[in-house]
């Protein structure tokens, strides 16, 4: 990997605006930085694959119907 890792802005961000404790932020590894920066607004999702199509969601409704009761997640209504 020949990219830098620009620390001080990662630190700004993390430290400053997103306000992660010291230590959480050095024992987060970068993908779970980026993820935390991401899911916070702070950065802009990147990448990610094509939204699913109908005829994904029809196939995906069809194999999990809704029935009207939920489940716990140990499987019982």
């Amino acid at each position: 990997m020949s990219e830098r890792v620009d620390w001080p802005h990662l630190m700004r961000l993390g430290l400053g605006v997103m306000r992660i404790p010291a230590t959480a932020f050095w024992d987060m590894t970068p993908p779970e930085l980026l993820a935390a920066l991401q899911g916070a607004g702070v950065i802009p999702m990147s990448g990610g694959g094509p939204g699913m199509t109908r005829d994904g969601l029809a196939a995906l409704m069809a194999r999990f119907p809704d029935t009207g009761q939920e489940r716990s997640r140990d499987g019982t209504l």
